[in-house]
């Protein structure tokens, strides 16, 4: 059975709290497994949340700020001690190859799993998975950034009453589907007329980053967006400095770009606790709820460490948005 889910190994931005671990996050895309941005404590968390580093295919890094990065030696030392077959594909700006090098060797291990480098050089680069095409788009920030989106191709899903109506079974549905068309009892039966279009599903990933249109091309019609919010908006001249996202700016990002489950995640340890208040002021959690809410009506999620968040079920062509409401996983 496959499949589709984000599973949630950290939150945190730049210091991790008592409740929040660094970042990492697990997406399982039926045969794929991706992790991105492995930060500290990565391998740890993944242990809790029941993911092995068997599980692992491919390894996504958005940028070597440490938060993102620094779970990389353990987990990669974790694949050759656990004797992973299968070979693992990693991302990671070309840039600073010099970062990963680092990381990859950065004690001693004996290496028997195959971890093959495929860096992004440039803006708009593309690799293609069993999943989908994962694509690759620079961001705002103070180091060579990427953020990931994973696009599925759109398909054709084969109706059976309409497959019998004609009397077509067994290889010669397969011809069908290799042809487009079939020849039935002198008619010309054509594969749009026994089938319905099977739109492919979006996956987007955005961490550090300033407003661009890079991070609204990212999330354009994505069924999920991780993205980061690390400020309120009290601090929105902070994140303009320093190249990152309010929760106001992420969500007004998802609403423009018609994203159905927005995932916010990455705050700053400033605003005390997700279930309670700092400094006299409300709990964090249903201050960045009001933010994202002035922007986004549809499905939220405010990320919390080690929980799971489903890929919304395909949408058939013809069929409207979800109704709207939300969906806070805490």
């Amino acid at each position: 059975m496959s499949v589709r889910e984000l599973v949630v190994l950290g939150t945190a931005s730049q210091v991790p709290t008592r409740h929040r671990n660094h970042n990492g996050y697990v997406l399982r895309w039926d045969r794929e497994v991706f992790l991105f941005d492995p930060g500290e404590g990565t391998q740890r968390q993944m242990i809790a949340a029941g993911v092995a580093a068997s599980d692992l295919t491919r390894i996504c890094v958005t940028h070597f700020h440490g938060d993102h990065c620094l779970g990389l030696p353990g987990v990669i030392q974790r694949l050759s001690l656990d004797r992973v077959a299968h070979p693992i594909h990693t991302h990671f700006p070309a840039a600073d190859r010099r970062y990963f090098d680092r990381l990859r060797y950065a004690s001693s291990f004996v290496e028997t799993a195959e971890v093959r480098e495929l860096p992004v050089a440039r803006d708009g680069q593309s690799f293609e998975t069993s999943a989908g095409r994962l694509e690759a788009r620079r961001l705002a920030h103070p180091v060579e950034t990427y953020g990931y989106r994973l696009v599925e191709p759109d398909e054709r899903r084969m109706l059976p009453e309409r497959l019998a109506a004609y009397g077509i079974r067994g290889p010669a549905v397969g011809e069908l589907i290799r042809t487009g068309h079939l020849d039935v009892d002198g008619r010309r039966v054509t594969l749009d007329e026994v089938s319905a279009p099977r739109p492919g599903q979006r996956f987007a990933f955005v961490m550090d980053t300033g407003l661009c249109d890079a991070v609204f091309a990212l999330a354009e019609r994505a069924d999920l967006l991780v993205i980061e919010s690390t400020f309120l908006a009290e601090d929105a001249a902070l994140a303009a400095e320093v190249g990152h996202l309010t929760a106001g700016q992420a969500a007004r990002v998802a609403a423009e770009s018609g994203v159905r489950r927005l995932v916010l995640t990455h705050f700053s340890q400033r605003y005390g606790a997700p279930g309670s208040g700092s400094a006299g002021r409300r709990p964090a959690v249903e201050r960045f709820t009001e933010e994202a809410r002035a922007e986004f009506d549809g499905e939220l999620v405010l990320a919390e460490d080690l929980i799971r968040v489903p890929v919304p079920a395909r949408r058939l062509p013809g069929h409207g948005p979800t109704e709207a409401g939300a969906t806070t996983i805490e």
